[in-house]
């Protein structure tokens, strides 16, 4: 039974991932900072991803587990529907903490659990937003952190391909969610779904693709 650790599983697309891992008979091990998933059929653990010593604990508690797939999924938009002087510096930091430092983190706590698993895949929500070719007004923090993940990302792919370490930018859409709001284009499930089908396919060859989840590869 393969092993998925998803971050940000209480709701919306993280939430979904969870739920369609369990239904294919994944063993999930879903972190949030407040666990409440008990309707679904997984482990919870709390985990702040923004806390070095939250991992750290998380790291330790896990001990050799191997480790599928790890999908750093959770992020934060606090910048949404913002000008340029209605921003808020210290929410960019942490935007960019959460986004961009915090996977980088678990992933490198993280990196010997998934080295022993069958799969060795690491995965990144990204976003279109991250895109420099596709940009738009507005939405400085989470544009910004996005395209620090996908550099972060690359980088990372450079440390984890010796281990046999594959490394997955993908980009969920715009999905209904908290986040997206009800004007979306997509829902959860169809998102999800065709980010499982990516990375089902996703070997280290592909290493450090930025992708949709048609599986089509976005612009940097």
């Amino acid at each position: 039974m393969p092993t998925l650790f998803v971050t940000g599983a209480n709701r919306g697309i993280g939430r979904e991932i969870v739920k369609q891992y369990s239904e294919d008979g994944w063993r999930v091990i879903a972190a949030c900072r407040e666990p409440a998933l008990a309707d679904l059929t997984c482990e919870t653990v709390e985990l702040d991803v923004a806390d070095g010593a939250s991992v750290e604990t998380l790291a330790h508690s896990l001990g050799g587990t191997p480790i599928d797939l790890l999908w750093n999924n959770a992020g934060i938009y606090p910048d949404k529907g913002l000008s340029l002087e209605q921003l808020n510096y210290d929410d960019w930091l942490e935007t960019m903490n959460v986004n961009a430092l915090a996977p980088i983190r678990l992933a490198t706590a993280l990196a010997d659990n998934v080295a022993a698993s069958d799969k060795k895949l690491m995965a990144f929500t990204s976003s279109s937003m991250a895109s420099i070719g596709l940009n738009e007004p507005g939405g400085y923090g989470y544009r910004s952190s996005k395209a620090a993940l996908n550099m972060a990302v690359t980088c990372l792919t450079h440390d984890m391909k010796p281990k046999g370490i594959a490394c997955a930018l993908i980009d969920p859409g715009w999905v209904v969610t908290d986040m997206g709001g009800e004007g979306a284009d997509i829902d959860a499930q169809t998102s999800v779904s065709g980010m499982k089908q990516v990375l089902d396919g996703f070997t280290l060859d592909k290493t450090g693709a930025y992708l949709t989840y048609q599986g089509d590869r976005h612009p940097w």
